[in-house]
């Protein structure tokens, strides 16, 4: 199926070697566990100690962040006088998060709060002219805007010309025109001090929350927000590295020692989440749940489940949630077909590094998520556009790597309106110009040269003896894995396979002996696999690479492997 994967380039072996020892001795780490961790830049026992364990007295001191002592100061005088506060958070988990955090806060600190999100089918994407008409109703003096707002200039002119104070809370790419806004949270800003760049807006939120808290001198524990900040973070796939380790990591081991808010425990429950919440449940098996209701119609539920103290009303918002991400799975299955069959006719078998697909009738909420899928089966960059009437609402994903944003702004003028970052942007464009879109877009991505194949990365090799009861165990601790902190690859040489058994009629479970251990290993779609050939028969001897997990349906220490490449030796 594929050649033997080749070893990545890494540090000097024997240095690697001696750093991996002296985590092993000194923290009592499993040897393969404290050779990643050496990887990964923890070479000294204190180094590796602090990235392990993470506290949150380790963040990054916030002094430096620019315009966070002007906004908590606003945000003070409008608690102080009852002014009317209006939240305002986009419609993705980071967004609803960010202003679920916020308003929760503000209102225990007496604050006079109404709280609004943004809506996929009303406006759009970021604060919209329809969202401004929303929270003017409520006549707020101030407005804070969250994970939006960076590139929303005519509308922070007209909340600015109708006397209303605004603050943005935002993490995406900042435009070279100046924001008309009372303060402007962005670290990355150009101005902007604060030493670690990638927090998502929830971990800004949190961070605005502590100043207002400080400087009302108030006595309340913002520790209880972390879960929120753990979901919105892993959510929007922000780097889980520096800050964003500290608080999504803290924010986990909350809600597995049971202190997460009635919200986030129905949730979990409605997930199936039976074991301790990792990066990859919130991925999953949580964020779709949170996201369904705004890619049918409103999410406001979500925003209500996250809001909500009362546990009997969580129950029941939770289990509409999970009801109406049913009905998102049927509907976007139908739009990967249609779009799968529109590249075909529209390029044919010569791709360009981007590509445009559209239709009528399309539901513009399942755009990313289409997207996304065909990333992953094309490895090309994608814009998804449902279009109705003369305009078109886009969601665009690329491989990793990729400048998803900077090629975005390089299609401007045949755009109405684009936003988000390099993970991924949405846009709005006139059915006109469609096709000059579609030809800007490949043109915009023409020096990509794709993701290198992901099968052909891997960390370590493992071997029998690795494969020891506690190294599920240590292997747990490396969570939160993801965007700038992955899983960890390996892999396994001439493994005999043992055995291989369907799953829900898609996947395969399969077992391979090392010698006189083995381990289970998981393909997905592999039955598809095996009807083509492409995974040997039981007895064969195999070279494989996978990401290597903890399993925790055979005790703490086991471990599991998902398979991405698998060779007959």
């Amino acid at each position: 199926m594929h050649d033997a994967p080749e070893r990545p380039a890494t540090l000097d072996p024997a240095a690697l070697d001696d750093a991996a020892a002296a985590l092993t001795r000194a923290l009592q780490l499993h040897p393969l566990v404290a050779r990643v961790v050496a990887m990964r830049g923890g070479t000294t026992p204190d180094r590796a100690r602090r990235w392990l364990s993470p506290r949150l007295q380790d963040l990054t001191r916030p002094d430096a962040m620019i315009d966070r002592d002007r906004a908590a100061e606003r945000i003070v005088d409008a608690v102080k006088r009852r002014e009317r506060i209006a939240v305002f958070g986009d419609y993705d988990v980071d967004g609803i998060t960010s202003a679920s955090l916020l308003s929760r806060v503000l209102r225990r600190l007496g604050g006079e709060v109404s709280t609004h999100v943004a809506s996929r089918f009303s406006g759009g994407y970021g604060l919209s002219d329809a969202a401004v008409d929303r929270i003017l109703a409520d006549r707020p003096t101030l407005l804070i805007t969250c994970d939006c707002g960076t590139s929303d200039h005519p509308r922070l002119e007209r909340l600015r010309a109708l006397g209303v104070d605004v603050i943005v809370v935002d993490h995406h790419k900042v435009p070279d025109e100046a924001l008309p806004a009372l303060a402007f949270l962005n670290p990355h800003r150009p101005d902007c001090g604060f030493a670690y760049k990638h927090l998502a807006s929830v971990g800004l939120a949190f961070s605005i929350s502590a100043a207002v808290r400080a400087r009302l001198d108030a006595n309340l524990d913002l520790r209880p927000y972390l879960d929120l900040v753990a979901l919105g973070t892993i959510a929007d796939v922000a780097p889980l590295d520096g800050d964003n380790r500290i608080l999504t990591r803290v924010g986990l081991n909350r809600i597995a020692d049971g202190e997460a808010g009635p919200g986030v425990k129905a949730l979990l429950g409605e997930a199936k989440v039976r074991f301790r919440l990792t990066a990859r449940d919130v991925g999953f098996s949580v964020a779709p749940l949170l996201n369904a209701p705004g890619r049918l119609g409103s999410a406001v539920p979500t925003l209500e489940l996250l809001m909500t103290e009362d546990a009997t009303k969580a129950a029941s918002l939770a289990r509409d949630l999970a009801e109406a991400n049913v009905q998102r799975r049927e509907i976007s299955a139908a739009l990967i077909d249609a779009a799968t069959k529109q590249v075909t006719e529209v390029y044919g078998d010569e791709l360009p590094r981007g590509i445009v697909v559209a239709g009528d009738g399309w539901h513009h909420g399942m755009g990313g998520i289409v997207a996304g899928r065909l990333v992953d089966r094309l490895g090309v960059a994608v814009a998804v556009v449902a279009m109705e009437g003369d305009e078109g609402v886009g969601s665009v994903r690329a491989p990793k790597g990729a400048k998803l944003y900077d090629a975005v702004v390089r299609c401007r003028e045949d755009l109405v309106t684009f936003g988000g970052h390099d993970g991924a942007a949405g846009l709005r464009v006139r059915r006109d110009r469609l096709e000059a879109f579609r030809a800007s877009f490949a043109r915009a991505f023409e020096g990509f040269a794709g993701p290198a194949p992901a099968e052909e990365r891997w960390d370590l090799e493992l071997t029998e003896a690795d494969l020891t009861a506690d190294l599920g165990v240590d292997l747990a601790s490396l969570e939160p894995t993801g965007e700038a902190n992955p899983e960890v690859r390996v892999c396994v040489r001439a493994a005999r396979i043992q055995d291989a058994r369907a799953i829900n009629d898609t996947h395969l479970r399969l077992s391979f002996a090392m010698g006189r251990r083995s381990i289970p290993a998981f393909v997905f779609d592999g039955v598809s696999r095996r009807a083509r050939g492409e995974i040997p028969l039981v007895g064969t001897r195999v070279d494989v690479v996978g990401a290597l997990r903890t399993d925790p349906w055979n005790g703490p220490g086991a471990v599991q492997l998902d398979l991405a490449s698998i060779r007959a030796v």
